[in-house]
């Protein structure tokens, strides 16, 4: 939803005028605020007048926790109203940005979200039967489920920064699994599967690349193609051979937890980010590599030149075809790490298409992270955490319906990839073929 203001030149201040360009048609996206209006309304109806007037217990630490914090009581109706007038007063603040600068800030979209989240936790754990959730182990739990799919957005971010739109994050993730499963279970080493889960995401991200750089054919069209592919043939494989003898094929061994003694020990965020596998800990060394690299060393910059605009960066003597080619790869190789989490580390063996579209969850916290490691990031932690809502909520025996949970993480897709929570501009090239000319 936008409307475009025509602005005459001549009718500002005429030494506004003189100084400055004349301005263009401001093109104003009203989405934003009126999604912020629509969930205001629903706050007011259900986190508000439909509060059960009961507490709602939010235990941080144990008692056997080296630092006891005292467990945290909300009330569900003030807490109920203070959520509403707030994402009120952040609706009123949307449609004045708007109407002034044409969009809406980001912080103010990640403040709202904070706060209808925050608003759903209280209300929906003071109608369950059980008025107390242990919050550390749901943000544990969210983490955890994040981290392929953190492994999918760097590797959609690398390739679509490169001009590569990455469809295919599903197929590398899903190969990466299989793999992962196959090679650690006949070599009896962690290791051989994660290596192995690597080769097979560079193999899927290598057709990738030939058939939209080489052969300049639809870069989405591949991309599906490629997901129904490898779906196909590790079902076909699971069914035939995993299946067959699966304490010989399908019974892969684990990472083990790597405690790091001090900072394990931090209250609440300790257990949770540093107690962790080796592929946790080279998921927090990829994000970082891949921010710093991007936007402050000369590979990024050119990288991104190639991705904005490839002729011009042609130009100056950047080889943009072998630029999207090492790109590619390197983002199959770590979407194949993000594979490797579901059967070294998340589940104990493999079964058919056991991703369940997280590769496309994971495209979608690129675009919510607006083509940034950071971003991408804190994207995917929200998609994770939408995940074990549903997990949680279900145990506590809420009056949200089990059907509405399951859908829960796919809705907050839609929502990112329809624009719902603002506006965001991908790499001016990503998706389009370069020929050299």
């Amino acid at each position: 939803m936008s409307t475009t203001v025509t602005v005459p030149p001549g009718s500002g201040p005429a030494p506004a005028a003189t100084a400055e360009a004349p301005q263009r048609d401001l093109v104003r996206h009203w989405t934003t605020p009126v999604t912020f209006a629509v969930l205001t309304v629903v706050s007011l109806l259900v986190f508000a007048l439909g509060a059960s007037g009961r507490e709602a217990t939010f235990r941080i630490s144990t008692d056997a926790d080296a630092v006891r914090i005292p467990d945290l009581v909300a009330p569900t109706v003030p807490v109920g109203w203070a959520v509403t007038v707030l994402l009120a007063a952040l609706t009123a603040w949307g449609f004045v940005a708007v109407r002034r600068r044409g969009t809406v800030q980001g912080w103010v979209s990640a403040l709202f979200a904070v706060l209808f989240v925050v608003g759903f936790l209280v209300w929906v754990v003071g109608a369950a039967d059980t008025t107390t959730v242990f919050l550390t182990g749901l943000v544990a739990g969210a983490f955890a489920l994040a981290v392929p799919l953190i492994f999918g957005s760097m590797a959609g971010v690398l390739s679509e920064r490169a001009g590569v739109v990455n469809i295919a994050i599903e197929g590398q993730l899903l190969a990466g699994a299989f793999t992962a499963a196959v090679t650690g279970s006949v070599t009896g080493s962690a290791w051989a599967g994660l290596l192995a889960a690597v080769v097979a995401g560079v193999l899927v991200s290598t057709l990738l690349a030939v058939f939209s750089i080489r052969y300049l054919v639809n870069q989405v069209i591949v991309g599906v193609v490629l997901n129904v592919l490898v779906a196909g043939l590790t079902s076909f494989l699971f069914s035939t051979l995993l299946s067959s003898d699966s304490s010989r094929y399908n019974s892969p061994p684990h990472f083990g937890t790597v405690r790091i003694p001090v900072l394990a020990d931090i209250p609440v965020l300790g257990p949770i980010l540093f107690d962790q596998t080796v592929l946790g800990y080279g998921m927090y060394l990829i994000v970082a590599a891949l921010y710093v690299g991007l936007f402050h060393t000369r590979w990024g910059l050119r990288v991104r030149a190639v991705g904005e605009h490839p002729k011009a960066a042609d130009t100056v003597g950047i080889n943009v075809l072998r630029t999207r080619y090492a790109n590619v790869l390197l983002a199959g190789a770590i979407a194949g790490m993000g594979g490797a989490f579901f059967t070294l580390v998340n589940s104990s063996s493999f079964s058919k298409e056991m991703t369940a579209g997280q590769g496309f969850i994971a495209l979608a916290a690129v675009i919510f992270g607006r083509w940034n490691p950071i971003g991408a990031f804190f994207a995917a932690l929200l998609f994770g955490f939408a995940t074990n809502m549903q997990f949680v909520l279900a145990i506590l025996g809420t009056p949200v319906p089990s059907q509405f949970m399951a859908m829960l993480p796919y809705l907050v897709t839609i929502l990112v990839v329809a624009g719902l929570v603002g506006r965001s501009r991908g790499p001016a090239a990503a998706g389009t073929p370069y020929v050299k000319e």
